[in-house]
């Protein structure tokens, strides 16, 4: 194509132009490039006031049990060893056995005085932020089903995550650094599915640090450093690239794959500033990282997850996830197995909980500590447990809800959701609502049709709500 002298200055210059516009916004808006572009993590305002600002959603892959943490069955105690006394309903690994009695005695705690298994004695001291949903059930009996719903809203198609449903309607308040971040996650059961951003646009899938066969300690960010030394040479490259990529996008038909691209071409030369502050994790005091287990122990990996999460969340990151993957399944050795892993996360959680607080940062960020279900109250051969999605319990703090309650319950054996039984949109619908997003209005027209994260279903938990 033939080119004028004219025209190819007029090309080049809107690189240096673009470069001085970036610095001036990014000092007016004091280190953060919120104004640089109203582009797809660009702030939104709420459909009402919201009660939080971030979510910060603590995932337990396996299936933790419930009669054995936060869901106390005097009557195991009383019928250990004995028939359960009604249909078992669905086998879900073949013949289970009879009642087994939890290994773990329970206490109460606070001024609540909620009830919690010796399994968690650091997350105990913290139950009076705790608000504990007791009557969970999800539709799925298997890991990766069950696991999708937890975290799509569907347990059979693929459908976008919640932290994407959570970044489309609200964008980010620091576009230097991802909206959507997930650590360590699960490299099976759904894997990328559980972060991605589905039919959305790709701009709200996650930015994934690390994942479950990687050391923490070990994981990063790739390429962050600049392959330029001069940032101004760099911004020109990235013009011209992008201009490229415009002009191609402008000749073919939409494809949000594109779009997320030459979004991500500017969030990363953005981030390689931001970024490697964000993850440092030597920039906290060693009273900090002690406290929340790290190099001192089993819970240094999942320390730095909940200390990175703390520090994502207070720079503006919509949406922090973290994973302890994949322990929690104990169909046999349930003692040591949950005791293992408890020793993994105890300390780290209830750190991060202390640490949101002693910042003025608990009443904005939301806390899920959430598993894709329970465990049976019968054995599973000599002293397991099988899957349960019949009843289980999570758990919820900060972010506008009650602490120190305990939501709905099991049966006197902790087999199903008796009192107000709650369901994986009742859940979703409700971690909206605390953002300020009216999961009915919340949609995305795909296929002919208008998709939301709960489908046709799903009531907000009013009750649980400060």
């Amino acid at each position: 194509m033939n080119s004028s002298r004219r025209d190819w200055l007029q090309r080049t210059a809107c690189g240096f132009g673009h470069t001085a516009l970036l610095a001036m916004l990014h000092q007016q808006a004091g280190g953060r490039a919120t104004a640089v572009a109203a582009g797809p993590l660009a702030p939104r305002q709420p459909h009402f006031p919201a009660r939080a600002k971030n979510i910060i959603f603590l995932f337990l892959h396996g299936g933790v049990s419930h009669v054995d943490t936060f869901d106390p069955k005097p009557m195991l105690d009383k019928m250990d060893g004995k028939p359960l006394p009604f249909e078992q309903g669905l086998q879900f690994a073949g013949d289970l056995g009879n009642l087994l009695r939890s290994p773990w005695k329970f206490q109460n705690h606070g001024e609540s005085g909620l009830p919690v298994s010796a399994l968690f004695p650091h997350i105990s001291t913290c139950i009076d932020d705790l608000c504990v949903i007791r009557s969970m059930k999800v539709e799925q009996v298997d890991h990766g089903g069950a696991i999708l719903q937890l975290h799509t809203g569907s347990a059979v198609f693929p459908r976008p995550s919640v932290g994407a449903w959570v970044v489309y309607g609200l964008g980010s308040e620091n576009q230097d650094l991802p909206g959507f971040v997930t650590l360590s996650p699960p490299t099976i059961h759904g894997a990328a599915q559980n972060a991605a951003s589905g039919f959305l646009p790709a701009a709200y899938q996650a930015t994934s640090i690390g994942n479950a066969t990687l050391p923490m300690k070990n994981a990063g960010i790739r390429n962050l450093s600049p392959a330029e030394r001069l940032v101004r040479q760099q911004r020109l490259q990235l013009d011209l690239i992008q201009r490229a990529n415009r002009a191609h996008r402008a000749q073919v038909a939409e494809d949000s794959r594109l779009d997320a691209r030459i979004e991500a071409f500017e969030l990363a030369f953005r981030m390689q500033t931001a970024a490697p502050v964000a993850i440092d994790l030597n920039q906290e005091t060693e009273t900090t990282q002690r406290a929340y287990g790290i190099d001192v122990g089993p819970a240094d990996n999942f320390g730095r997850q909940c200390l990175l999460a703390r520090r994502l969340v207070e720079r503006g990151v919509r949406f922090v996830q973290c994973s302890h993957t994949y322990k929690w399944d104990q169909h046999g050795g349930l003692k040591n197995g949950h005791e293992v892993n408890a020793r993994e996360v105890d300390q780290p959680i209830a750190a991060l909980i202390n640490d949101l607080k002693q910042r003025n940062l608990l009443s904005e960020t939301l806390v899920v500590f959430a598993t894709e279900f329970g465990r049976t109250p019968m054995a599973q051969g000599k002293d397991g447990r099988d899957h349960n999605p019949y009843g289980f319990s999570l758990w919820l703090a900060g972010g506008g809800v009650k602490g120190g309650m305990a939501y709905g319950a099991t049966d006197e054996f902790g087999y199903h959701a008796v009192e107000k039984v709650t369901t994986m949109y009742d859940l979703h619908a409700t971690l909206l609502h605390l953002l300020g997003l009216d999961h009915e209005r919340l949609t995305y027209r795909y296929a002919g049709r208008d998709f939301r994260l709960t489908d046709v279903h799903g009531d907000v938990i009013h009750e649980l709500i400060a």
